[in-house]
């Protein structure tokens, strides 16, 4: 696709913005567009059913993602912003997660988290303001807008503030359609990589669930589990619950600090003791990059629940299941959020083959029925994991089967990666394909009738 600039430009009079085409104008949001002009009234009769998106429930580049159907008197506080089709939110706290999205022929009681400010166009086209919210430059200039470390936040009426390009209708109509019909394009690319994805990280989970539950010898005798939902296992091998007293005194596990003893976003440093949160955990890898830190006296002073090298970490509230292993590092300990648990192994299960098996369908399997069947809201507290299975082959084939799967889940890591790294790319270019058309970079117009 060959796109050319528009024949003149001029300074926009805003730093980030740059120069715009010669015809357009720039104005603040808040002339264009209208914010937060409906809730829903604490007199709304209590038997009213409502479809309700919550921060979470929305993705940048993919809008809604997920709704709650929920009636009025059992609804959250928050539930209350009112939308209707053409308008455009975008989350007020929390504001890194991008969480913006048109409103497209909506039902009619769709209500919104009072966290988005819900714009809606009076003097713009409604696709073209929604392009201009996701623009990066504008997605940034509401971050730098926010205030607080861990939750921070902005005043609806700041965002409100913000400059945007604004071209005659009709070009705003052309640079919309454009956009519409080229992020289309993308956005099936990127799905079809998604599910790539996906069907890779099923042929790994696979793999080790069939090495953790049955071993790597195909003619091992096997003989019944013991358990509900796994049929057998080779004859050779144990399965208990953790508290089991010849379990439990060989696995230690405790979760992060709660309270008092949690760190707060005023504790947060560049350097120091890594505070682990759930999200950074995957495919049993810690994300250090990601990661805030604490001073380290500080940090001596709080720990109750830290983990060491060669500890097996994992989720087990919201996001139930991912995990990572604490690798040899620099630093002494990490700290751990509440929602992290971390299992220490002293004799009978080795945290190489422990680490497997948590990744396996089988352990996961347990962790749904026990928390809530995969929900966002699952939560499978320590005395609930305490009466999940461990399965305890002999060590020498704990060790045998911990090195087959180092090596042979690499090939799929490598393939995931590879994936990921096309998708960011694409994503980069969508980006920056949006930004281009809607501060007038590049002339859409011909292309887009």
């Amino acid at each position: 696709m060959s796109l050319e600039s528009y024949p003149k430009y001029r300074d926009s009079g805003v730093e980030w913005l740059g120069e715009v085409p010669e015809l357009w104008e720039v104005k603040p949001l808040k002339y264009l567009a209208s914010i937060n002009d409906k809730t829903l009234p604490e007199t709304t009769e209590p038997d009213f059913e409502l479809e309700y998106v919550d921060i979470g429930g929305v993705s940048f580049g993919k809008g809604i993602t997920a709704t709650e159907k929920m009636v009025f008197e059992n609804a959250p506080s928050r539930a209350r912003r009112v939308v209707k089709h053409g308008d455009t939110i975008d989350s007020t706290v929390r504001t890194y997660l991008r969480a913006i999205s048109p409103i497209n022929s909506p039902p009619g009681n769709l209500v919104v988290s009072t966290g988005f400010a819900v714009v809606r166009p009076r003097k713009i086209e409604p696709g073209f303001l929604a392009y201009a919210m996701q623009e990066l430059s504008f997605v940034e200039s509401v971050v730098a807008r926010s205030v607080g470390v861990s939750y921070p936040a902005v005043n609806a009426s700041d965002i409100g503030d913000i400059s945007i390009p604004q071209p005659k209708p009709d070009e705003q109509r052309a640079i919309a359609d454009f956009l519409d019909a080229q992020t289309a394009k993308l956005d099936a690319l990127m799905d079809k990589k998604r599910a790539l994805i996906e069907k890779l990280k099923e042929k790994r989970s696979a793999l080790i669930s069939r090495a953790v539950t049955r071993g790597l010898d195909p003619d091992a005798p096997m003989r019944p589990s013991g358990i509900d939902w796994l049929e057998s296992i080779p004859r050779k091998w144990t399965a208990a619950k953790i508290w089991i007293h010849r379990v439990s005194r060989n696995i230690e596990l405790q979760d992060g600090n709660h309270g008092e003893l949690h760190p707060k976003s005023e504790d947060y440093r560049s350097t120091g003791i890594p505070f682990v949160m759930a999200n950074y955990l995957d495919r049993g890898h810690i994300d250090f990059d990601r990661c805030n830190f604490i001073e380290k006296e500080q940090a001596d002073s709080l720990r109750i629940g830290f983990a060491k090298e060669g500890d097996v970490l994992l989720t087990h509230k919201g996001t139930v299941g991912r995990v990572g292993v604490v690798q040899k590092s620099e630093f002494p300990y990490v700290m751990l959020t509440p929602q992290v648990t971390y299992y220490r192994c002293l004799k009978v299960v080795l945290n190489r083959f422990l680490r497997w098996q948590f990744e396996g369908q089988f352990w996961l399997d347990q962790l749904k029925l026990t928390g809530g069947q995969g929900s966002t809201r699952a939560y499978v507290g320590l005395l609930d994991q305490k009466t999940l299975h461990v399965l305890m082959p002999p060590m020498a084939e704990q060790i045998e089967i911990a090195n087959y799967l180092d090596k042979e889940t690499v090939k799929f890591d490598q393939m995931i990666d590879a994936v990921e790294r096309v998708l960011d790319k694409l994503d980069e270019y969508r980006s920056a394909l949006i930004t281009a058309a809607v501060t007038g970079k590049l002339d859409v117009r011909k292309t887009a009738a």
